[in-house]
């Protein structure tokens, strides 16, 4: 029937989740897409014009997922463990897998074969709202309290900071190293008790 997608859309958009978190967007063929998916090209194209727009509708679910996870881990009673809990979900999200499969916002930023403004728009609220969620944490009265910085200038740092912990993953490929460094963090940002 005309019209009617004659594929399972979740299945697909998961399996290409996994294609694009693999090899990046630069990297990932339709054909690698299709063979993926189990979806012919032609119908792939179909349902989404181009990789790119694929890529797109399959990273606005992405970010969903990420946002929700991080929300969840910033909810503690305390700055301390909420700080810890998310970065222990970062670096969770980034060492899943083996091979680990390392930061699917981060590898599509510094993709050649990526620069694309819908693309860099995407990723740019994927971080702001990741900074938005971190404020929001931050401007509690315990946070507040503690912080050695405002709100959203601990909340700055942090994204930035997520995204050289990612790179640093990628080079050492050492998970004590980065929760390490993500306790350090903690130490400049919040006074002692």
């Amino acid at each position: 029937m005309a019209g009617v997608r004659q594929f399972d859309e979740e299945k697909t958009l998961e399996r290409a989740l996994e294609v694009f978190w693999r090899k990046g967007l630069g990297a990932a063929s339709m054909l690698d897409l299709a063979q993926a998916t189990g979806v012919q090209r032609g119908s792939l194209y179909n349902a989404y014009q181009s990789k790119e727009s694929l890529f797109l509708r399959v990273f606005d679910r992405y970010k969903a997922r990420m946002l929700a996870d991080i929300r969840a881990s910033l909810e503690q009673p305390s700055v301390d463990t909420a700080l810890r809990n998310f970065f222990d979900f970062t670096i969770g999200s980034m060492t899943w897998g083996s091979p680990t499969r390392g930061c699917l916002t981060t590898k599509t930023a510094v993709d050649e074969h990526a620069d694309l403004d819908a693309v860099r728009g995407a990723l740019q609220g994927m971080l702001e709202d990741m900074e938005h969620l971190l404020i929001q944490r931050l401007e509690a009265e315990d946070a507040r309290a503690r912080l050695t910085l405002t709100p959203a200038e601990a909340a700055r740092l942090i994204v930035t900071f997520t995204r050289g912990i990612v790179v640093m993953e990628r080079i050492y490929q050492d998970i004590e190293r980065l929760r390490h460094t993500s306790g350090l963090i903690l130490q400049v940002l919040l006074k002692p008790v």
